[in-house]
């Protein structure tokens, strides 16, 4: 099968993205991993044309990494790099720490993205923030951890769930809203809508 490399460690055929396996089990082997955009939205940015800052050597505070899914593709990229997957859901976070255990470079952290003090201990300066959370007040949470750990030229990648913010209100209102929140504190480059999931808003930005 025939790969093309799309971006720094990122591999397409006709149909699918891949990313190679970096994780300790598969260090003997090249493995290529299929990367679906039904089950990332990272993926379906990526399909948008969007090629994330992400090289080999980046580092990557990932907010609501839930099983580690999407985050254990970014580690793929990131081999030489490293990748914090904040999660808060208990049961969740034992699926996380079972996707980091073969990885080195996947450190797992419990902590609620609402408080970033609790985990500034743990995390350095990022090249890159990835967001995707279920929480109401995600432009705030976003703005709250730019401000603690976002290098003055990092990104931000911030994935909106319009349900998560207001079950009634229409889509289009509450990503105005936050998006507006959001450029209080960072500088928005770029919104994109996800074909696969509806509801949901990408937002690239940077640090002001």
């Amino acid at each position: 099968m025939a790969f093309t490399e799309i971006s720094c460690g990122i591999y397409q055929d006709e149909k699918r993205l891949y990313t190679l396996n970096q994780s300790v089990s598969a260090s003997t082997n090249r493995e290529f991993r299929t990367w679906d955009p039904h089950h990332s939205k990272l993926a379906a940015l990526i399909l948008k044309g969007f090629m994330p800052p992400i090289t080999e050597s980046t580092v990557v505070l990932y907010l609501g990494a839930a099983a580690g899914s999407t985050a254990s593709h970014i580690s793929d990229i990131t081999q030489n790099g490293l990748m914090y997957a904040l999660e808060f859901s208990p049961r969740v976070m034992k699926n996380l720490i079972l996707t980091c255990e073969p990885r080195p470079n996947m450190i797992p952290i419990f902590a609620d993205a609402n408080h970033p003090e609790k985990y500034s201990h743990i995390v350095d300066k990022v090249d890159v923030i990835y967001q995707d959370i279920s929480q109401r007040n995600q432009a705030e949470i976003a703005l709250k951890n730019v401000s603690c750990f976002l290098k003055d030229e990092g990104c931000l990648i911030f994935m909106i769930k319009a349900r998560s913010i207001n079950t009634i209100a229409k889509t289009r209102d509450i990503f105005g809203k936050e998006v507006e929140k959001l450029q209080e504190g960072a500088s928005v480059l770029e919104t994109v809508k996800l074909p696969q999931y509806r509801d949901h808003l990408a937002v690239i930005a940077t640090k002001l």
